[in-house]
């Protein structure tokens, strides 16, 4: 993935390219991923917590989850709730 930016917005992929919310990137990438969570925007949060490789924001991301939607997910199973995977991709679609 080039950016983080295109990486916590990617809504899916076209073959080989990933396919990019264009306008949640241009209101949110500046966020951090606490923040995003916060918002209520929990893939691209975990997302960003993927994209740091650090556990302690996907923790965060839980945390503020489970908060909000009164749920006891771990930060492990949000993996599998949103499907979020790095992926290396060399080519990008903004929709």
């Amino acid at each position: 993935m080039r950016s983080r930016e295109d990486f916590i917005f990617t809504i899916g992929y076209d073959g080989p390219a990933a396919v990019i919310d264009g306008q949640a990137r241009k209101l949110y990438s500046k966020l951090s991923t606490a923040q995003l969570a916060e918002k209520g925007l929990f893939r691209a949060a975990y997302a960003s917590a993927v994209w740091s490789k650090d556990q302690k924001e996907a923790e965060i991301v839980a945390e503020i989850y489970n908060k909000i939607t009164g749920s006891s997910v771990t930060a492990a199973a949000l993996q599998r709730l949103f499907g979020v995977f790095l992926v290396n991709v060399n080519r990008s679609i903004v929709l």
